[in-house]
């Protein structure tokens, strides 16, 4: 749990110094503006970006009955941040499984990308894609209702 919030924690640790330099500066706006910039980015980089994920064995059994994609994530993954962006609101209906939450979803990334934690890795009708185009698992969404 710590891990995921390490980097955001870092972001706005050093935005805080940066701001109080501005400041004694005589840059005020400048001082806000870096502050508001580094919180921005460390919540970007947060769990708080994604819908609240749930454990391997949880979401495979929802994804065996709903037919909706299995997302393997992490915080600070850019490239899961790219995902979870791209898919906009259809990011609701995916099962979202934190690997730094679960060690159940870690193994079954090892398992799909030959030892390594390779996020995101999308599992669809049981088969696993790593790293798969966003526009690629929007598509595999069911229509809305």
């Amino acid at each position: 749990m710590m891990r995921a919030w390490a980097l955001p924690a870092l972001m706005v640790a050093c935005g805080v110094p940066v701001a109080a330099t501005q400041a004694a500066w005589g840059s005020g706006w400048t001082a806000a503006v870096s502050l508001v910039l580094f919180v921005l980015l460390g919540g970007l980089h947060s769990p708080l970006m994604f819908p609240r994920p749930v454990g391997a064995a949880e979401a495979l059994r929802r994804s065996a009955v709903d037919g909706r994609p299995v997302v393997y994530w992490r915080a600070g993954c850019k490239y899961c941040l790219r995902l979870r962006f791209r898919l906009g609101r259809g990011a609701r209906q995916v099962h979202w499984v934190d690997i730094w939450r679960d060690p159940d979803g870690a193994a079954a990334v090892r398992e799909a990308n030959g030892g390594d934690e390779t996020v995101p890795t999308v599992v669809v009708a049981g088969r696993p894609y790593t790293n798969p185009d966003p526009g690629w698992v929007r598509g595999q969404l069911p229509p809305a209702v």
